[in-house]
């Protein structure tokens, strides 16, 4: 399948639906989501019935969103690395497999708590192998004005699966038992499957040998920690998913002991979840255009903690209906900000790794809550966690006067594509390094003090895209000659370093070029390090004359 709409409304919510591969994705994964919701009904009433422990009640959630913490950077790394169309279609096709055997295990009666926490365990295993490549694909299947409304839908999706889902999970598993339950998971696999076997994604190949998932790895985490703003980002969602995880971890205890209900209220209290979340992506567009970022967030924090106060202390289930409701508006409303001003900050190149460390970031956070207030609520009760874990969602609120969410940037992140491949004198092969890059400028006394801040940005920008043991040098005869320096480690990485300049880095070029002095322009210098060291001179030649036939 390929695009070729015709220009969206990019006001509408809808806008991304008109592309037709982000269409049938979306609507095939809202169907995956939707026997998912209700594969986790299933779980989680079934181990209400398998242990009599609070705590392992709410590992059921952990067990589901641990994988994501453990391989989130490494998942990050694949979908950079390799085609995300064939990322996904394998990470679906093992979660099938596994719901095949979880259903066949739970029908003929085998299943204990533990063995339950493994399936659920190994279906993480596969969400975490699959978000990265599918968010990270929205990108590619949609322009990038529409990007916040895709992030938006795409929340919205799973959560029209949720206000449906959990419901109709309940009266399945009432009506026909948790194996019932997830059946219907293992299918609703299929659709998406043949969806992405039909896409044809048409992305340009580089000419680059593929990164090695390790130096993958440590450019993700380079990147977010050159990052500031991406940083705060992912330690408010943090926060956000260690509050807020306590009323999904203990809403099985909330519908039977706050309530005294079964399987069909918890069903419903999803269902409410899901409906408040869904209402609130319809109007997110409009919320966004009349608040800052920061301030809806900071109204999702309040609003789940009254949903978390009123969940601990309603003896009415249409009270606790409406405060899901309330619930399940705000986290859409935090998580959606969160994960839209990622995307929008971060490039292509890297894009996979950065969502899979916010999910990292946010899944870390729900699980060790649902963990944490599984253990509050065996101790003390669940109306006592929940009022604890809505205290820290108010304190969560306040952080924002320290840390603010930064307003997604407005800069073009596509690749610059300007710099040519130089013509080199010496035979050097792709893996010869290190390579050393000097750059002089000259800069006049006046124009010292814009330089410096200009240097200041490009350190950033040079460190982040994979330069390493950057330096800036002034010369002590000639004040206005200045030298940069900086080294990437094989002559294929400095090849690569240029491939991720962005638009938005030439900014920058475009100031120091401003602050030169006039007439001059900078001069680059490109070398490969040589070892002086007779030693390890010997050690070579040795090596050479014993690999001789």
């Amino acid at each position: 399948m390929q695009d070729t709409p015709s220009r969206p409304d990019i006001s509408s919510p809808i806008a991304p639906l008109k592309h037709p591969t982000f269409r049938a994705i979306w609507m095939a994964s809202m169907a995956s989501n939707f026997g998912g919701l209700i594969q986790t009904v299933g779980a989680a009433w079934l181990m209400t019935q398998l242990a009599q422990s609070d705590e392992m009640v709410a590992l059921v959630q952990s067990s589901t969103t641990l994988p994501i913490v453990l391989f989130a950077l490494l998942s990050g790394a694949v979908a950079d690395s390799f085609s995300r169309r064939h990322v996904m279609l394998l990470a679906q096709s093992f979660m099938l497999v596994v719901a095949a055997l979880l259903t066949l295990t739970a029908y003929l009666d085998l299943l204990t708590p533990w063995s339950l926490l493994t399936f659920t365990f190994l279906i993480g295993c596969g969400m975490a192998m699959n978000n990265p490549s599918w968010q990270a694909s929205v990108g590619d299947m949609v322009p990038r004005d529409d990007l916040p409304a895709a992030v938006t839908l795409n929340s919205m999706g799973f959560n029209l699966s949720r206000s449906v889902g959990p419901a109709i999970g309940g009266a399945i598993v009432a009506a026909a038992g948790a194996a019932a339950a997830f059946a219907i998971n293992a299918l609703s696999y299929l659709g998406l499957i043949f969806v992405l076997i039909r896409w044809k994604p048409g992305l340009p190949e580089s000419r680059l040998p593929r990164e090695g998932l390790g130096s993958a790895m440590v450019a993700g985490l380079r990147y977010l920690i050159m990052s500031p703003n991406i940083e705060t980002v992912m330690l408010r969602s943090a926060i956000f998913g260690l509050t807020a995880s306590s009323v999904m971890a203990l809403l099985p205890l909330i519908a039977r002991d706050l309530l005294g209900g079964g399987p069909t209220l918890y069903g419903l209290l999803l269902g409410a979840f899901g409906f408040g979340a869904v209402c609130t992506a319809l109007s997110n567009a409009r919320l966004r255009r009349l608040f800052a970022g920061e301030t809806l967030v900071r109204i999702a924090f309040c609003a789940f903690a009254v949903c978390a106060f009123i969940a601990a202390t309603s003896p009415w289930q249409i009270v606790t209906v409406l405060a899901l409701t309330l619930g399940g508006a705000a986290w859409v409303m935090a998580l959606s900000l969160f994960n839209t001003t990622v995307q929008l900050s971060t490039p292509r190149w890297v894009v996979g790794r950065l969502l899979a460390l916010y999910q990292m970031a946010t899944f870390s956070g729900m699980a060790l809550g649902s963990w944490i207030w599984g253990i509050v609520a065996e101790s003390h009760g669940a109306d006592v966690a929940l009022l604890v874990a809505g205290g820290l969602m108010l304190a969560g609120a306040a952080l924002g006067l320290l840390l603010p969410l930064p307003a997604p940037p407005k800069l073009k992140l596509d690749p610059l594509n300007r710099w040519q491949e130089p013509h080199l004198a010496m035979d050097i092969k792709p893996q010869s390094g290190p390579v050393v890059i000097m750059v002089e400028y000259q800069i006049e006394d006046e124009m010292v003090s814009e330089f410096l801040s200009a240097m200041a940005a490009r350190r950033r920008l040079r460190y982040r895209n994979g330069a390493r043991q950057w330096s800036l040098m002034r010369d002590l005869e000639d004040p206005e000659l200045w030298q940069e320096t900086y080294h990437l480690p094989t002559w294929t990485e400095y090849l690569r370093y240029h491939q991720r300049t962005t638009e938005a880095d030439a900014i920058v070029s475009e100031k120091i070029r401003l602050v030169q002095k006039s007439g001059t322009v900078p001069r680059i210098h490109r070398m490969i390090e040589r070892s002086t060291d007779w030693t390890a001179n010997a050690r070579g030649e040795i090596r050479r004359i014993v690999e001789m036939p």
